[in-house]
């Protein structure tokens, strides 16, 4: 009996026994908050957006099990939900806590797939040469869920973003005389951020960010882009099937340089709202990508022009990388630094696992059992891929 087909059969078997226990999965790697600041001479509005899967995370409120908010398991809740808000996301003006003035609603906003609940309340103002921050610790004692606020600050003409995540959870801005001069006397209601909205507004900032023991506009999406990709378990396995195989110094170099750009092509073009392939094709085709890889470290005596392939699936990852930055309605004047930061600490992170699985691959290329043990890693990249694929095409 031939080592692919005893690896073969013992995949079939796993696969099956794995799907025999898989169940539609209500908990997802990244819950997103969107938070609006709209700072008016004579009150500050906050709006917070959340999905309604993180509502049912936070208060069991999903009692029948479907994996959607219903109107009586959302009013059953919504006290609950709006004293959560009140306790993890606090506003301080010159380091005083402010609670808010008032609660306009939170309502249960349905727009397809992306229901939302949001939450508006009213703060009060902010005066010339005075702090505002906002800290949120959400998710704080929940090391399973990453969780990401997305935070866009709206005064007068102008707007800032920044990515609270991880460690970094805090904000704060320092209004100046000329800022203040520049905010509306009455204010609206914050935009909400939705999909493929850009940066509608914007002007040049020129508010202060307080930096020391805060998290600054760029190293904050750069801290978003690491903790994507550290969190994206299907692009870290496609990465390691990708150099799992054997190959030259130079085809790795090759491989990793196309996978790179790949992916910072289709991000910018998905964020910048030129292109636009729905999550529901995206997330299965990576799934996939996978598979084929694993499929091809199998079976291939030896793997030729792999950076081709790395190519086109890269072009695919990358549509997954934006899927958070494309719900932001960032700015125009700090587009290309949010993306671009972002996009270096994904880079930041894929250099530093490629740095260490790599001198641990040639290694095991000079081992008499390197193929077997190739084709055992692949299988279980097979097999994985293969249960997201399914998950992603009937659970998803």
């Amino acid at each position: 009996m031939s080592l692919s087909f005893r690896v073969l059969t013992l995949l079939s078997f796993f696969t099956c026994l794995s799907l025999l226990f898989l169940q539609p999965a209500h908990a997802h790697p990244y819950s997103a908050g969107y938070t609006t600041l709209l700072i008016g001479k004579e009150q500050t509005l906050l709006s917070y957006a959340i999905d309604e899967l993180s509502v049912i995370e936070l208060t069991g409120a999903d009692k029948n099990k479907n994996g959607m908010l219903e109107t009586d398991e959302f009013d059953a809740v919504k006290d609950q939900f709006t004293q959560s808000v009140k306790k993890h996301l606090v506003i301080k003006i010159d380091g005083e806590g402010k609670e808010w003035t008032s609660l306009n609603n939170v309502t249960l906003q349905r727009e397809g797939d992306a229901s939302k609940i949001v939450l508006n309340a009213v703060f009060p103002p902010i005066f010339p040469g005075q702090a505002i921050s906002l800290e949120d610790s959400l998710y704080a004692n929940d090391p399973k869920t990453n969780y990401v606020d997305l935070l866009t600050i709206q005064y007068g003409n102008q707007k800032s973003t920044a990515a609270l995540s991880g460690k970094n959870r805090s904000w704060t801005m320092l209004l100046t005389e000329s800022d203040w001069a520049g905010l509306d006397q009455g204010i609206k209601q914050p935009q909400q951020p939705s999909i493929n909205l850009v940066g509608q507004t914007d002007g040049a900032s020129s508010a202060k960010s307080e930096q020391e023991g805060e998290v600054s506009g760029w190293f904050s999406f750069f801290s978003l882009g690491m903790n994507h990709i550290l969190s994206g378990y299907d692009h870290l396995l496609f990465l390691f099937s990708l150099l799992l195989a054997r190959q030259t110094f130079k085809q790795y170099a090759m491989v990793i340089t196309s996978f790179t750009i790949a992916h910072s092509l289709t991000l910018t073009l998905t964020v910048l709202g030129l292109i636009f392939i729905p999550s529901s094709i995206v997330e299965p085709a990576i799934a996939l990508s996978i598979c084929y890889v694993a499929i091809e470290n199998i079976f291939s005596k030896k793997v030729n022009n792999r950076w081709i392939v790395t190519f086109l699936f890269g072009l695919i990852h990358g549509m997954g990388f934006a899927d958070l930055l494309m719900e932001m309605n960032l700015p125009k004047s700090e587009l290309a630094v949010d993306i671009f930061s972002f996009n270096v600490g994904i880079e930041a992170v894929q250099l530093a696992i490629v740095a260490v699985l790599l001198p641990v691959l040639i290694r095991l290329g000079s081992w008499k059992y390197s193929k077997k043990a190739i084709n055992v890693g692949s299988a279980i990249a097979l097999c994985l891929g293969g249960i997201w694929f399914v998950e992603r095409i009937f659970f998803s």
